[in-house]
């Protein structure tokens, strides 16, 4: 008997200590994971290797190295990158402020004339000032963004986790096989070799001794083959975590925490289309469209009009103007600006006053503006069907995952009741031998399927726990961050 997911061989004894661990370990992991998930409020520590303490066990160990994996890592900077996005954006609708200068050299009147330089030195400010302003708009889209990054980026660990706890438990099935394929192999030898012996006293035939040869070679080609399938499962953790942390032949014996989020289907999926990273970005895809939108209607009813005003001295003699200040109001732009001129040299008899001026500009002929506002509702509708997809995607999802968990959950007793059979069988085949009506064979032949069957235990729970952990991602109640805490004996958890 065989299974496509083999578990690891655990005496009964070893087996209900391993579950009333895991009972005691799962409780307050389900429980914190069923809070609902909460944004960075800055940007987060970028990853640095973190050396396990001696104590801590192979899951620690993946944990903790999780924190520098190449994705682990990558997700970082994305999320830092949102920031200072964020930052320019902030920047440019801020004040600004600018200094500049120009020269002039004037010979007037041409016949006659004589050189005369001059430099003005100038000190301008701008602010955006009305709330249709694109810098400002500028500044809301950036804030959607570093909130929709933050979810993407804890997504992205949740996503890393998920696929540590699959690794992790196709490295303890691989471990498993193997310890299976030992035995496989032991107990054919032991038929074998005592084959040779009925075959020496002519008690079986050469065809039987033939067959029983040819299922040893065939155990030994399983056992080479479930030790392949070790490296490869630990290659697998490697090409995921950047690293291979943990010894040549580590303890995989400890399960994995039950993560599973409490709640009923339409609580899980409630969650979900609250804080899936898709949805919320779909959802600051629809408000950029809708500020486009709304930006686009402006500028088709709104004409480009500036007011401004100069005070100071306007002219002068030889027609240069002399001190000034000066401001101005973009209606379109939302951008109030100052300005303030001093020239190196004195005018000759300057002129002082005060200039106001009002300018608009609304384009008659070949505008397109009309043609913008109707793209600009069509990204609206995209943007909003978007939304509804991902919605519908996060919904299905959700649900999907949790029939998965269910039916997980649902093998576990039919495994636990194998496992019982089998300890009755080694209990009875032991009692046989005991009375003289069995062989030693009978027992290990007993015995073994009571380590396949306990295997099989332990690789439910396992499928358990991973079914788990991805429903957990799914609602997005998985955070990372409460499993990689440095140090703790119960594997991460406070």
């Amino acid at each position: 008997m065989t299974h496509a997911y083999p578990p690891p061989p655990l005496a009964p004894t070893v087996l209900a200590r391993a579950t009333l661990t895991l009972t005691l370990v799962l409780g307050p992991v389900a429980a914190a994971q069923s809070a609902a998930p909460t944004l960075p409020a800055q940007a987060p520590t970028m990853a640095t290797p973190v050396t396990p303490t001696p104590a801590a066990t192979p899951l620690d160990t993946l944990l903790l190295a999780l924190r520098s994996a190449p994705g682990w890592r990558s997700a970082d900077l994305t999320y830092r990158a949102a920031q200072l996005q964020l930052d320019s954006a902030r920047l440019r609708a801020g004040l600004n402020l600018t200094a500049g200068g120009s020269g002039t050299l004037t010979k007037a009147p041409w016949e006659g004339g004589d050189w005369t330089g001059n430099g003005t030195l100038t000190l301008s400010a701008s602010l955006p000032v009305l709330p249709w302003s694109p810098l400002l708009e500028g500044v809301r889209s950036a804030e959607r963004g570093v909130q929709t990054a933050a979810l993407d980026l804890r997504g992205a660990r949740a996503g890393l986790t998920t696929q540590l706890w699959q690794a992790y438990a196709g490295l303890r099935a691989a471990g498993d096989a193997l310890t299976l394929a030992d035995a496989q192999l032991a107990l054919s030898t032991q038929l074998l070799a005592a084959g040779r012996d009925q075959r020496a006293q002519g008690l079986l035939t050469e065809s039987g001794l033939l067959d029983r040869q040819a299922a040893q070679e065939s155990a030994q080609a399983g056992r080479d083959r479930a030790a392949r399938a070790v490296t490869q499962a630990r290659a697998a953790l490697t090409r995921l975590l950047g690293t291979d942390p943990l010894p040549a032949t580590p303890d995989l014996s400890r399960p994995l925490p039950d993560l599973t989020p409490a709640g009923d289907e339409a609580t899980l999926v409630a969650r979900a289309l609250t804080a899936r990273p898709e949805v919320r970005r779909a959802q600051a895809t629809l408000a950029d469209a809708q500020a486009a939108r709304d930006a686009a209607a402006l500028a088709a009813r709104l004409p480009d009009v500036t007011a401004s005003v100069t005070a100071g001295q306007l002219a002068s003699a030889s027609g240069a103007a002399g001190r000034t200040v000066s401001g101005s109001l973009n209606l379109t732009t939302g951008v109030l600006g100052a300005q303030v001129s001093v020239p190196l040299r004195e005018p000759k008899n300057p002129v002082s006053g005060v200039n106001l001026a009002l300018s608009a500009s609304l384009p008659i002929l070949g505008s397109t503006e009309g043609a913008a506002l109707k793209q600009a509702e069509l990204g609206v509708q995209q943007a909003a069907l978007a939304l509804d997809v991902a919605r519908q995607g996060a919904e299905l999802d959700v649900r999907t995952r949790l029939q998965a968990s269910q039916d997980e959950r649902g093998a576990l007793d039919a495994a636990r009741t194998r496992v019982r059979a089998a300890e009755l069988t080694v209990q009875a085949a032991q009692a046989r031998l005991d009375a003289g009506l069995a062989t030693r064979l009978d027992v290990a032949q007993a015995t073994l399927n009571l380590t396949q069957a306990t295997q099989a235990l332990s690789a439910q729970l396992d499928r358990v726990s991973v079914a788990g952990a991805a429903l957990a991602q799914a609602t997005a109640d998985l955070d990372p961050l409460l499993l990689t805490i440095p140090a703790l004996p119960s594997g991460g958890r406070p």
